[in-house]
């Protein structure tokens, strides 16, 4: 018989219990929210149940699966299991339960509750310890984003697009942006570049940026590659400006070729805005600083993208 494991983990959040069941709610929000989660996708949606893919980082590797939810706002629970598992996963569920307690306070336990392939060791050993270190940074996530003070996270988090028109095939444009290896030649700003794709229309991008004073980031990224028209992003290391950086490129035929936006969501990190800006600099400034610095970035990849789409229209 297989066996089956179980896990549980726990945090004390001072915070409303409702305030903290409905960021566990709200998965469109996860990858914003929850370190673990570059993207999800809701599948199905009905009242008090939602059926939903997710790709999330576990053990410095990029899984995806498709989960059912099953929201109880009266109980203050959310349970899940999923229906379509990533191997070494055989099969997965839990729930989440939000507790209040006498002193104001939220108790979260987070439960799992599952098989390894073949019942193997070494998988074993693999799921516990990414349940172990998602779920850590899960429910810190969520202590940290229920107990940010009201009225002030609206003031850290940025969401912008930009967009640009180009008289060229969507399909250049996207192959442009998919294929990131290129960018070292490619993209002046960028001056070194890892691209990992084990999994296709999976990847690992690790690169080094340009700023306009010549300073250098490093940004490692996983990118969901929907062929050929989105790719969604989020960053696994981002500058110290940030805490969270997530991206969508988006490449829509139009009638004179196709339309491309660049979406950004940036949660800024605070304690980062006077050690890196300067004595006297706020977080209006900063959020100035990296709407402009991302902003920069990503329209000089559309615009080389319209470029290099453009080109090919006329070498036919």
């Amino acid at each position: 018989m297989t066996n089956q494991h179980r896990a549980e983990h726990r945090i004390t959040v001072e915070a409303p219990a409702r305030a903290v069941f409905d960021l566990i709610a709200d998965v469109d929000a996860w990858p914003r929210v929850f370190p673990p989660t570059v993207h999800v996708d809701v599948l199905e949606r009905t009242a008090g149940e939602e059926r939903i893919r997710i790709w999330a980082t576990a053990n410095d590797s990029v899984k995806t699966w498709t989960s059912r939810r099953v929201l109880d706002p009266a109980g203050l629970r959310v349970s899940f299991r999923q229906e379509v598992s990533s191997p070494p996963v055989a099969a997965m569920g839990g729930e989440w339960i939000i507790e209040p307690q006498p002193d104001s306070t939220t108790l979260v336990r987070l439960t799992h509750d599952f098989r390894a392939v073949d019942d193997d060791p070494e998988g074993v050993d693999w799921i516990t310890r990414a349940i172990d270190r998602n779920s850590d940074a899960e429910l810190g996530a969520l202590k940290r984003a229920a107990e940010q003070t009201p009225g002030g996270g609206g003031e850290l988090s940025l969401h912008f697009d930009d967009v640009v028109e180009v008289a060229g095939d969507p399909a250049e444009v996207y192959e442009f942006l998919y294929d990131a290896g290129q960018w070292e030649k490619r993209l002046p700003h960028v001056n070194r570049v890892e691209l990992d794709e084990s999994t296709p229309n999976l990847q690992l991008l690790e690169m080094d940026t340009l700023t306009p004073n010549g300073a250098v980031h490093t940004t490692k990224s996983v990118r969901v590659c929907f062929p050929a028209g989105t790719i969604v992003y989020k960053q696994l290391r981002t500058p110290a400006l940030m805490t969270v950086h997530n991206g969508r490129w988006r490449v829509e035929a139009s009638p004179s070729g196709c339309t491309v936006t660049s979406t950004h969501t940036v949660v800024l990190n605070p304690d980062a805005v006077v050690p890196v800006l300067g004595e006297g600099a706020t977080v209006q400034d900063a959020r100035t600083f990296v709407r402009d610095a991302l902003g920069r970035n990503s329209t000089a990849t559309m615009l080389l993208a319209k470029e290099h789409a453009e080109r090919a229209v006329r070498d036919r």
